[in-house]
Order: C-alpha cells, then sequence, then structure tokens
C-alpha cells in the first residue's frame, strides 16, 4: 500500500469533518443521517479513502451542500481557473471525473462531468432538495433517470431537473459521455 496522499482527498476530509463538527454531529449522526457507515466516514475524515459519487452525494444531501461545495470549499481571490489547475476530483468506483469550473464565491456551481462508457452513478433525492439544476450534453449520449421518467439526452440537449428524485446518470454507449451541471443553490422547484 503506498503512503502517498493525494491532497485532494485530504481536503475532502478535511471539509467532511468540518461540516460534521459546525453541525455538532457525532459520526454515528452524520452516519444516520446519510446513510454511510460509521466506518467510512472516518476513513474520508482521515483521508485514507476517496469517496464515490454515491457516497459524495449521500453525504452532501446529509449536510444540505452540494457536491462542488464539499470538492472545493475554499474561496480564493483569484477568479481565473486555469485548466490544469481547476479542481479534478475522480471517482473511485466508476471513473466518473468531475472538474469544477466556478469558485465557491460564484453564486452558481458549473462543473463538467466526464462520465466513461458504461458508467452508471446514482444519487439519492435528497442531493437534489435544496438545488435548482440543469444538465448540457456536451459530447456523447446520456441517460438521465430523474425517478421514474428516462430522459435520453443527445449532444446538445438540456434538461432542467424538477422536484427532488433519485437520480441516475447512465452512459450505455462505449463513447465518453461530457456534459456540464449547473446548480443553483436555494430551493428545490
Amino acid at each position: 500500500m503506498s503512503n502517498i496522499v493525494d491532497p485532494l482527498v485530504e481536503r475532502i476530509g478535511a471539509r467532511i469533518r468540518a461540516e460534521r463538527d459546525r453541525r455538532r454531529w457525532t459520526l454515528s449522526e452524520l452516519a444516520a443521517a446519510s446513510g454511510v457507515s460509521r466506518a467510512m466516514i472516518n476513513r474520508i475524515e482521515r483521508g485514507e479513502s476517496n469517496p464515490t459519487a454515491v457516497v459524495l452525494g449521500k453525504l452532501s444531501a446529509a449536510f444540505q451542500l452540494s457536491i462542488a461545495t464539499l470538492l472545493d470549499p475554499e474561496a480564493g481571490e483569484d477568479r481565473v481557473r486555469r485548466g490544469d489547475t481547476a479542481p479534478r476530483w475522480l471517482d473511485p468506483g466508476t471513473g466518473y471525473a468531475r472538474r469544477q469550473l466556478s469558485g465557491p464565491g460564484f453564486p452558481a456551481d458549473l462543473a463538467e462531468i466526464r462520465l466513461p462508457a458504461g458508467a452508471r452513478v446514482p444519487y439519492p433525492a435528497a442531493a437534489f432538495a435544496f438545488h435548482r439544476q440543469i444538465i448540457w450534453v456536451i459530447d456523447g449520449r446520456l441517460t438521465f433517470h430523474e425517478g421514474e421518467t428516462v430522459h435520453e439526452l443527445d449532444v446538445g440537449d438540456t434538461v432542467e431537473l424538477g422536484r427532488p428524485a433519485p437520480c441516475v446518470f447512465v452512459n450505455s454507449t462505449d463513447q465518453e459521455c461530457r456534459y456540464a451541471v449547473v446548480l443553483v443553490r436555494g430551493e428545490a422547484p
């Protein structure tokens, strides 16, 4: 096992610990609120485990924060984000890659997502409860399950999310799908 520590994994862990401390929650309370085991939360907080997209979705829902906030919590003075330095996160389970394009001081979150061929990433309804979102397909094809509704999205297509529902992002093709997510903080529709 390598002793090399990923700074982004450490930052995610520190952010989750800070949010838990801010709320004065125990590990057990966060586990109950999120559905993520105490052991996994502990490993994430210590920077020993890179959470999957599913786990991040559950934790963000418990905190009522966007995933972007957990991944990129620090507001900086520099408003320019160079392509090679923009915060990037890779889901260790699916290869789902997220690049944060907007900073935490901006009133909306903008992220570029790369969903590998054959990948499937589910999120609980609670992950969408305090946000308005639109998804815009840039390259490839995305099958987006919003509760019982299935949207087949091609290049240039967009979908505005409705009432909070469990969602699944699926790339059933043999090519990568690239899409943008724009999230506005506040009450969901």
